[in-house]
């Protein structure tokens, strides 16, 4: 198997890679994640002329056609740079799920505007009973008339302070943990009904908890097939899986670049710290798990676009178990060798482990995902 990149790839990993070090140093990630926002809409303007935005979608709705491996390296030089801005909801999950299930004109209508940076979107999926389950389902979508009434609560739905729609999932019958009966719509965010209480992540993100309370939505705001939206919820969250696991990678990638700086600079004893063995074996630790964890998220990549979800569940959520692994070793192992240095908020480090746990907490962790790749085996 060939696993090296195309000129286009390439090319694109340089433009970004240049963007993020021209204007996004730690001092500036820092301003946004304190500001009302909360990411750049001056960036995110930028994301859409480089394409970011169109990457995924078909080029018949003004996308480029990319594929999973383009957004793993997209992916991975935000994980990099610490990036802020809601490309992971937004435009994988999001959009990926309007591309794979939504109808003709609301395609139409929806993709481009993401692709121009217009309008953003958030997956509100995930309940309080269910933690990682998304057919755990208790907000109720009723038929009146021509339409839908949905009510109910969303938890933790990451970055819908700043969404202009929500995709919500709301069952339409069956019990709260029955697969059936699930459907996905159209929420605009200043329907009446939708009230959303927000709140900072630890990694400097944004999420809120949406309530929705009798909305009224038309007929046109399903998504999919009555009762079989599972299934297309899966696909999009497994997307985003992926994604998260190549940002992992290039965090990973940042914080050992950070320390084996460290171990460079930093002196004890009048030597640096880097001549001890005991610490040069932790460094060779370290960057074995990153070149491993390299691997699995190339799998992950490379299967999260099969239309098995078997094949497919069980590459993601390998990735994300050992991925979670060996994120936790990889910010341990950091911030022990920074020493208490690696734990103060004005040192890059402490951010690289907070966003690495944020990552493993995300769309299922280490425990959640070990027993999904159980379950395939059987």
């Amino acid at each position: 198997m060939d696993f090296s990149y195309s000129p286009e790839q390439i090319a694109l990993q340089d433009t970004l890679q240049r963007f993020i070090g021209r204007d996004y140093s730690f001092d500036r990630r820092r301003e946004l994640a304190g500001s009302a926002l909360g990411f750049s809409a001056a960036a995110w303007a930028q994301y859409a002329d480089l394409g970011l935005l169109s990457l995924p979608f078909a080029e018949e709705f003004g996308g480029l056609g990319g594929n999973a491996v383009d957004i793993m390296l997209v992916m991975e030089l935000m994980g990099r740079g610490l990036v802020l801005e809601p490309y992971l909801s937004s435009v994988v999950m999001c959009g990926g799920l309007i591309g794979d299930a939504a109808p003709e004109p609301m395609k139409r209508t929806l993709l481009p505007r993401i692709g121009a940076g217009e309008i953003k979107l958030a997956l509100a999926g995930y309940e309080a009973a269910g933690r990682y389950d998304l057919s755990q389902v208790a907000c109720t979508a009723a038929q009146t008339g021509g339409g839908w009434r949905l009510s109910g609560h969303k938890t933790v739905v990451l970055d819908a302070p700043s969404a202009d729609y929500f995709l919500v999932s709301a069952r339409s019958g069956g019990r709260a943990d029955e697969a059936e009966g699930i459907c996905v719509f159209l929420v605009g965010r200043g329907t009446a009904g939708v009230t959303l209480f927000g709140y900072p992540t630890q990694s400097g993100g944004r999420a809120a908890d949406v309530h929705l309370d009798n909305v009224m939505l038309g007929a046109d705001s399903l998504i999919g097939e009555p009762g079989g939206g599972l299934a297309i919820l899966e696909r999009a969250v497994d997307r985003g899986i992926a994604a998260l696991c190549a940002e992992a990678v290039g965090v990973i990638a940042a914080l050992n670049e950070a320390t084996l700086n460290h171990l460079k600079t930093r002196r004890q004893f009048g030597v640096p710290i880097g001549k001890f063995q005991a610490l040069q074996h932790r460094m060779a630790d370290m960057l074995i798990a990153a070149e491993q964890a390299r691997s699995m998220a190339v799998i992950a990549a490379v299967y999260v676009d099969s239309d098995n979800p078997a094949e497919r569940r069980r590459a993601v959520s390998g990735a994300k178990a050992y991925i979670g692994q060996a994120s936790r070793l990889v910010g341990q192992q950091a911030v022990q060798m920074h020493g208490a240095m690696g734990v103060v908020d004005d040192v890059i480090v402490s951010h690289y482990f907070k966003r690495l746990t944020m990552i493993d907490m995300s769309l299922g962790n280490v425990d959640f995902h070990l027993a999904r790749f159980s379950d395939t085996l059987r």
